[in-house]
């Protein structure tokens, strides 16, 4: 028998978002895969959770893959978790899938936590039909997105670093034009979680006088 691969969601913030189910897979499995081994060692010892674990990141997932899975065709249980949220969510995981599957072995992902959920919730935008973006490219190809988003009428969703959030409120500003509605989130689940709304131009205004600090979730009405 093979062994499974899981994939298995962390808080992104608040420690009482990990789910039983959740515990019991890490402290079930033969191993744990880390995007940052240093990152998820608090959370494991704070679930007493005492596996062995390597780290699985973008910089050696190719080579790493391979050996995860001649692990599962030996019959043993893995479980990839990243820093924060749903592995393969703007997170090391997809590639991994992709090659479990290739050679049908078994792949299962556990509900739980993903930064868009609740800030898009929290938007007051349209959810039954919405686009989610990740990151941006950082140069090559991002004024072509920004051409391609800002005719989407679905209601569109971002991640967004700190020291990039008042340049790329600028750029959407030019791209999107300064009274397109935003919900842009901040630290969501912790003790300073933050939503501010309002147009382009109210939210940049904003946020050039407050501190701009955490990880962002920009949500973006749909061309009207």
């Amino acid at each position: 028998m093979s062994g499974k691969l899981f994939l298995v969601p962390t808080p992104i913030g608040n420690l009482e978002d990990m789910t039983f189910r959740a515990v019991r897979i890490l402290k079930e499995c033969d191993l744990i895969l880390a995007e940052d081994t240093r990152t998820s060692a608090p959370l494991l010892k704070h679930f007493d959770i005492q596996k062995k674990v390597f780290a699985h990141h973008q910089h050696n997932e190719h080579q790493s893959s391979g050996e995860i899975v001649k692990f599962l065709k030996e019959g043993k249980n893995v479980a990839l978790i990243s820093d924060a949220g749903t592995p393969a969510i703007s997170d090391p995981g997809f590639y991994l899938v992709r090659e479990v599957l290739k050679h049908d072995l078994p792949v299962e992902c556990l509900p739980g936590a993903t930064a868009f959920v609740p800030a898009l919730v929290n938007s007051g935008f349209p959810t039954d039909r919405f686009c989610f973006e990740g990151f941006l490219p950082l140069k090559k190809g991002r004024q072509t997105r920004y051409k391609i988003l800002a005719q989407e009428e679905r209601t569109i969703i971002l991640y967004e670093s700190p020291h990039r959030l008042l340049k790329t409120l600028e750029e959407m500003s030019t791209y999107f034009g300064p009274d397109r509605l935003l919900s842009v989130s901040r630290e969501l689940t912790k003790m300073f979680e933050e939503t501010v709304r309002g147009t382009v131009a109210e939210v940049k205004e904003y946020f050039e006088t407050h501190p701009v600090k955490g990880e962002f979730v920009i949500c973006i009405a749909g061309k009207q």
